[in-house]
């Protein structure tokens, strides 16, 4: 979607200057101000204005992540960093000359303006910085908290009724081409049949015989729909041999996308649910009632699988804007398209039914609403 903009504000903070140091940033649309990714990290021993520089970096390359080619309006409150970035001020610190180096890199310099903001309205990006700061104080990594590409407010919680016509309504008819994506899961692996956790943590099984069938069969009805214009898929091996079958019928190329791999189980991986409720019964429980739980082992809480996922979104959304895409993912990064799209609470990924080589599909409109016009379809394997 060409022209499309994006606002970036970025911070950094260094508690001593130097001291322990982390940056935030947020990208939003630059149209309607949401918030549709964060950044943030500790980044050990630094200067202020070293935070500042690699805030900056990151928010450019979480703008260039959804749209590289998008225009980008930079919003900081570091004066420093806005009159050289803007050429008005020299570059004499050796230390803040490779950041700005990187930090130009990232965009082409005519896609990228700099304005100076009061500390007030950088709020955002000030708050990820500490959070930042906060989780290297207590030894781990910043994560996301929740995804921001739906609205301004608390994620999980559906829109009001206030907000835009819904879509699917006669008043979609008004919003133009929507874009399509046809979410066709994985054929059957080895594990699948047997109900195991196979997510992005484990040995990344190829599809079985029935699972090349599966996906023959796939690929039939697909090109029997003649409608799909681009194939993007997960990067594991069994969804690339998914999305290879169908891309060589419809006679496209496979873009791959890692924001759309399987969420990763942690010390499940390649256990039954039996087994796990078994061995690991407290994690699993935790696991059910939360979405911001993860499996035993370090796995991937569904909060932070619902923010990556946002992002593949919002990438393919750009650069598709008005096709029909074919997505080939996994079971938990379907469901999730599918419960954002709805509006739906994140315990109702528990309650959606997605075979192997099943078909879904989820339209976006023009004014940020999503229907949902099919799912779990699987008469293509009768």
């Amino acid at each position: 979607m060409a022209g499309r903009r994006f606002v970036v504000e970025a911070d950094g903070g260094s508690r001593g200057n130097p001291g322990p140091a982390g940056y935030g940033a947020v990208v939003r649309d630059g149209d309607t101000g949401l918030i549709i990714a964060e950044a943030a990290e500790f980044i050990g021993h630094a200067t202020n204005n070293v935070a500042e520089y690699k805030g900056l970096i990151a928010g450019l390359k979480a703008a260039r992540e959804i749209d590289p080619d998008a225009s980008v309006d930079v919003r900081m409150d570091s004066k420093l960093v806005v009159e050289q970035m803007s050429g008005r001020w020299k570059i004499k610190h050796p230390d803040m000359q490779p950041l700005a180096a990187e930090a130009r890199s990232v965009l082409p310099r005519g896609q990228v303006k700099y304005t100076w903001i009061p500390r007030e309205r950088n709020k955002d990006a000030d708050r990820l910085a500490n959070e930042a700061m906060d989780a290297g104080k207590a030894g781990r990594q910043w994560e996301p908290k929740a995804p921001k590409a739906e609205r301004p407010a608390a994620v999980d919680e559906p829109p009001p009724e206030t907000t835009a016509p819904k879509a699917g309504w006669a008043a979609a008819a008004d919003l133009g081409t929507p874009t399509t994506f046809v979410l066709l899961r994985h054929g059957e692996t080895h594990l699948t049949p047997e109900k195991r956790f196979s997510g992005s943590g484990g040995s990344d099984p190829e599809l079985s015989e029935k699972g090349r069938w599966q996906a023959e069969r796939a690929a039939e009805a697909l090109v029997a729909r003649g409608s799909v214009q681009a194939v993007v898929s997960s990067p594991m091996l069994r969804t690339r041999q998914t999305a290879e079958t169908v891309a060589a019928r419809l006679g496209l190329e496979v873009r791959y996308e890692d924001g759309l791999r399987e969420v990763d189980f942690g010390a499940w991986e390649g256990l039954t649910f039996a087994e796990v409720r078994e061995r690991h019964p407290e994690d699993l429980n935790a696991w059910l009632g939360s979405a911001k739980a993860r499996p035993t082992g370090g796995g991937e809480s569904f909060t932070t699988l619902t923010h990556r996922v946002g992002v593949a979104r919002d990438k393919i959304l750009a650069r598709h804007h008005g096709r029909t895409v074919l997505v080939v993912s996994h079971v938990s990064p379907i469901k999730t398209l599918v419960r954002l799209a709805l509006g739906a609470p994140p315990d109702s990924l528990y309650r959606m039914e997605l075979s192997a080589a099943s078909l879904c599909a989820v339209q976006y409109y023009a004014d940020g609403n999503a229907s949902v016009r099919l799912l779990n379809d699987t008469g293509h394997l009768r």
